[in-house]
């Protein structure tokens, strides 16, 4: 009952390689979903990457084949699924955003997520001790929340959780998943058969799988602890002794032939295996690969401090922040920083800068950009003020680079917004009058470069339904007056059909479109986009 799209990493654009599917096959429309592509298609269902009309927000449009409408116990199982995943709200298991029959069937609206099977994630990667045990209790927690309602999942695997771009954990695919209070209808000539995945399921479950408990669901979840601590896959081969020794005794116990001896509750297993992640015991089980390991864990989430995505809550704006987001190693040397200042009531900054470094120390320096710039912001709400103190420090700082900034100021009472750019600076301004988009132009030197010079800020009118926006590309820079004008045409075009919805969408149609267009014609990626309206 799984489908193969589980085990693929997901990407928000369409494949590299089309799904075997015509357009004509493709329908327009599901629901309120309009269908951009084919996903994937499984044995039971077939996967749409789809978008809201209303809302933008992107989804796995899941439908049952057709083949299958006319099978009750199918149809019920795939109701039933869509049921249970609404009952649930929890950051670690999927969403559902709707369900409901269209002209070609039943179909469920599904989260979107961007990242991997865990599956995929204990092949490809050098998953650390205590980071796999902080995984393992992120899936407990979730399903701690399934058994909260009563529902057992029974096909606990890691091809059914999914690793985000950010290493947190979704739980999906509720296929087969039972409400404790129920009992499994299975017809005379389907009794006998497997369900569930046979390496990851209880004893129990193989010999009457429609009667089964929370205990076996902690058997699955052992499983694959143990695959994430060992960091393979076990293929049914569960050796304890190679399980760090304050480990064994928890494994040992969840997995336990017989039911009754293993853990009862989730949360016992949560409390024993918190225990020893807090433990000093923990120290002495952490080899090298595994220090490594946490390092670059946490040079990711500084990463993430970096370059925020959360917007502030100002009331005299709506902000919108769209990033493309990239944790690998070439993720780490983009070197971007963007922030937001209350500087005072009636006055706010946003920033966005650029390091001209593009190596594995980018991150380190970026860090401290920060530091300096944060504390700059406590002393001067003149840009050209903080961008020439700016420049002296990194000039006679040891860790010396250069830097490209956008830095804007907005001043309430006067409506009036002060910008300066050091370096090549991408900030446009634009009205709702069906007018192009105005480039603000503010050529400064790189900080860092020359060190004495003078830096000049210009100030423009800023009123209500104003839009400014930022844009910060990785790369080469967009030079070329051929290119300028290709960006130019675009933001006018997408800000002029787009203008009326949340920053918060139209920053990730901007970033979605301009990503596409400038990937094709020069080496630029588009990383962050900033919509800031004035309402």
């Amino acid at each position: 009952m799984s489908d193969s799209f589980y085990k693929d990493p997901t990407n928000p654009t369409i494949p590299n390689e089309p799904r075997q599917a015509t357009p004509s096959q493709i329908p327009e429309m599901i629901g309120p979903y309009k269908i951009e592509s084919l996903f994937d298609k499984g044995g039971m269902s077939i996967l749409y990457l789809g978008e809201n009309v209303t809302s933008h927000e992107p989804a796995i449009i899941k439908v049952l084949s057709k083949k299958f409408l006319m099978n009750k116990e199918v149809v019920d199982r795939f109701l039933k699924e869509a049921d249970i995943i609404a009952m649930t709200d929890h950051p670690n298991i999927v969403k559902i955003y709707g369900h409901g029959s269209f002209e070609g069937g039943l179909y469920m609206a599904i989260e979107f997520v961007q990242g991997m099977s865990l599956r995929q994630y204990i092949l490809q990667k050098h998953i650390s001790l205590k980071r796999a045990i902080e995984m393992v209790i992120e899936i407990a927690y979730a399903l701690c929340h399934l058994h909260m309602h009563g529902v057992i999942h029974r096909d606990l695997k890691p091809d059914n959780i999914l690793v985000t771009e950010t290493n947190s954990t979704k739980m999906i695919d509720f296929g087969i998943a039972q409400l404790l209070t129920e009992s499994e209808n299975i017809s005379p000539t389907n009794q006998g058969r497997v369900i569930g995945t046979p390496v990851y399921m209880s004893p129990e479950q193989k010999q009457n799988p429609e009667s089964v408990s929370y205990p076996s669901d902690i058997y699955s979840l052992a499983i694959i602890a143990y695959e994430l601590i060992l960091g393979k896959l076990s293929y049914g081969q569960i050796h304890i002794s190679l399980m760090p020794k304050g480990l064994r005794h928890i494994l040992h116990k969840s997995l336990q032939l017989d039911p009754n001896l293993r853990y009862q509750d989730v949360v016992d297993f949560i409390a024993d295996l918190s225990a020893f992640l807090n433990s000093s015991a923990i120290n002495d089980e952490q080899t090298i690969k595994d220090d490594l390991s946490d390092v670059l864990e946490n040079l990711k989430n500084t990463q993430l401090i970096l370059v925020t995505e959360k917007a502030p809550d100002w009331p005299e704006f709506d902000i919108g922040i769209a990033t493309n987001k990239d944790t690998s190693l070439m993720g780490l040397r983009q070197g971007l920083y963007q922030d937001f200042f209350e500087l005072d009531q009636k006055n706010y900054g946003v920033l966005m800068s650029q390091s001209s470094l593009k190596n594995k120390e980018t991150i380190i320096y970026t860090a401290a950009t920060r530091g300096m710039i944060r504390a700059l912001c406590k002393l001067t709400n003149a840009p050209s003020e903080l961008v020439a103190i700016l420049n002296d420090l990194i000039i006679n700082d040891p860790l010396r680079h250069s830097l490209s900034l956008s830095y804007m100021t907005t001043n309430l009472e006067e409506n009036t917004l002060q910008y300066i750019a050091c370096g090549e600076g991408q900030v446009c301004f634009f009205k709702p009058k069906n007018l192009p988009v105005e480039k603000i132009i503010n050529h400064n030197f790189v900080l860092g470069v020359e060190p004495y010079p003078i830096f000049k800020s210009i100030e423009k009118s800023f009123t209500s339904k104003d839009t400014i926006c930022l844009f910060s590309f990785s790369g080469l820079l967009i030079r070329s007056k051929e290119n300028q004008e290709l960006l130019h045409l675009n933001l006018t075009k997408t800000l002029n059909e787009n203008i009326h919805l949340p920053s918060e969408q139209l920053a990730q149609i901007l970033l979605k479109r301009l990503k596409i267009i400038f990937s094709k014609i020069i080496y630029d990626t588009l990383v962050s986009t900033i919509i800031i309206k004035r309402k």
